[in-house]
């Protein structure tokens, strides 16, 4: 018989191993020595002990999933209970406990990771939703399209959740995105509709430009110019593809037409200029008649100028009032001295005025022999009051005795 801490042989060959519950049976042996029988059971148990080391460090450095290595482990223990070896089972079987507490500890941790990433996806899909509930109601409608197409990328990059709570925000999602299509959609549906009408508008416009630019009645048509501007830019755009063609012989027709007023005003404004010179020459010939010494010759010397002056014809707006308001002034000069001459010799008027300054002498000496009376009766406040009214009348008095020189008296 043979035997060792752990196991023995009986003088029948079969082999034992001592567990804390006794001695229970490995098996027979009937091919050898008993030394050789422990010797084999032995090396049995120590291919478990590699067998738990390696599951251990599975279980510990890999990412062996919590059902594969409980499948592994209750096959080593199966091996275990059966007591097919001799060793030190209770040891393995600790082992074993602690490689399940391992695995139960690795499943929870990783049931907790699960959870968390499922809160996580959960929580970015709802700011997916949120954002793209926000967008459908944006009218930029570039950036806001790039924007929900990248939520989508970003969507299919989450991992889902349970299906009723998937399919609800991914119902909501797809929602915002069809209600910012459809809403595009109608925009540039409506967009369409204006450019459509804004090209009509602006083909109506272009004929009436093309059909003016031949116009030589500069004034009305620049201002009709100017009113189909306003109506072109109150029409809005219109399709890409149309818009520069029209605008194009749109302004090329005002071009035209502006060209050929620009030529004709050209040539006007030569001719005003040198207008301008001779009515200036005319205005200095004018003014050389001035002061009138011969009222006769005067008269007659501008009234030969001025007819010369109206047959010239127009000058610069800008040059008028000056070279005009020469004129003016020689020819009211001219008619201050027809007045003056008139008031001279008119034998009514040379009457009137005589008339009254032999008045205003009467009064004036009546005047004076008031105050002398009033002062010799010694009642100076008279004698003043009555020296004021004095005054004003001898002022009327030498007013008329000038208007009366010029009459020639």
């Amino acid at each position: 018989m043979s035997s060792d801490p752990w196991g023995r042989v009986d003088e029948t060959g079969t082999v034992y191993v001592r567990t804390a519950e006794g001695e229970k049976v490995v098996g027979s042996w009937q091919a050898g020595t008993p030394e050789e029988a422990l010797a084999y059971f032995e090396r049995k148990y120590e291919g478990l002990v590699v067998e738990i080391g390696l599951l251990e460090k599975r279980v510990k450095t890999t990412d062996l999933s919590a059902k594969d290595a409980q499948t592994a482990i209750e096959h080593i223990r199966h091996q275990v209970d059966e007591h097919h070896v001799v060793g030190d089972l209770a040891a393995l079987s600790a082992r074993l406990d602690k490689l399940v507490e391992s695995v139960d500890s690795r499943r929870e941790e990783r049931k907790a990771q699960k959870a968390k990433q499922a809160d996580e996806a959960r929580s970015a899909k709802e700011a997916l939703v949120t954002e793209a509930e926000e967008l459908a109601q944006s009218e930029q409608w570039r950036s806001a399209g790039e924007r929900l197409r990248a939520l989508v990328d970003t969507w299919k990059g989450l991992p889902r959740l349970d299906r009723k709570s998937d399919d609800e925000l991914w119902h909501r999602f797809s929602h915002a995105r069809s209600a910012f299509s459809k809403r595009r959609k109608a925009h540039f549906a409506q967009l369409d509709s204006q450019r459509e009408d804004a090209r009509k508008a602006k083909e109506r416009l272009v004929a009436e430009a093309e059909a003016l630019q031949n116009s030589a009645d500069w004034g009305a048509t620049a201002a009709r110019y100017r009113e189909l501007m306003a109506d072109w830019k109150a029409a809005g755009r219109a399709q890409r593809e149309h818009e520069d063609d029209l605008w194009n012989r749109f302004r090329g027709a005002q071009d035209v037409f502006f060209a050929a007023r620009s030529e004709v005003f050209a040539e006007r404004d030569a001719e005003q200029t040198e207008n301008l010179k001779l009515k200036e020459e005319l205005a200095g010939e004018a003014e050389k008649l001035l002061p009138v010494t011969d009222l006769k010759a005067a008269r007659a010397a501008f009234r030969a100028v001025n007819e010369r002056w109206e047959a010239i014809g127009h000058v610069p707006r800008d040059a008028r009032p000056k070279v005009e308001g020469r004129m003016h002034a020689v020819e009211r000069a001219i008619q201050e001295a027809e007045e003056a001459e008139w008031r001279r010799t008119n034998p009514e008027a040379r009457a009137r005025a005589a008339g009254l300054t032999g008045q205003l002498q009467d009064a004036v000496e009546k005047l004076r022999k008031q105050i002398d009376a009033a002062r010799a009766a010694g009642n100076d406040a008279k004698a003043d009051k009555l020296s004021k009214e004095l005054e004003g009348r001898q002022a009327l008095l030498d007013q008329a005795l000038k208007g009366l020189e010029e009459f020639g008296g």
